[in-house]
């Protein structure tokens, strides 16, 4: 029977790579010059540091821009609300992976409301949808493109 299964999924090494050139374009632009700003990406958290509340926003527009360039979706990227601690403010923003219980009970719901002869299984932050024909298979993924979670999804490994 056909499968195929509902992921959402960063590729971490790109992120690292739009994380490095933020960093890159922060040392380089005229309006950070002597301003102490820096990322770091530690365990799918990037953390934007700088001098105030402006600046941080700046860093995350920059950031947002280089993860558009590598091919990340911008809903993966969960933020916080700024901290400020002394002279400095904090943002920590999390990488999302995996689809949450909540949304996949969501998208499992969905699913069976449109009568479609498939069946849905969450099986940890993943679902798998079997059906009989690839045809039903493929109106599911069109069907969930037309919606929107709050996270990115990605259909992978399609079996016939």
């Amino acid at each position: 029977m056909p499968t195929f299964d509902i992921v959402s999924e960063v590729d971490m090494h790109e992120m690292t790579n739009a994380v490095d050139q933020a960093a890159r374009e922060i040392g380089n632009r005229f309006d950070f010059k002597g301003v102490d700003a820096s990322f770091e990406l530690k365990d799918n958290t990037v953390t934007l540091t700088a001098e105030v509340d402006f600046q941080i926003q700046q860093m995350l527009d920059i950031l947002q821009t280089k993860m558009v360039k590598r091919g990340i979706d911008i809903s993966s990227l969960k933020t916080a609300d700024v901290e400020t601690v002394g002279q400095k403010a904090i943002m920590h923003a999390t990488v999302q992976q995996g689809i949450e219980s909540e949304t996949a009970r969501k998208i499992v719901k969905q699913v069976k409301d449109q009568k479609m002869k498939v069946q849905v299984a969450i099986q940890g932050d993943k679902l798998r949808v079997t059906g009989k024909k690839r045809d039903d298979l493929q109106a599911v993924i069109a069907m969930l493109r037309d919606e929107n979670y709050g996270i990115p999804l990605q259909y992978n490994n399609f079996r016939d």
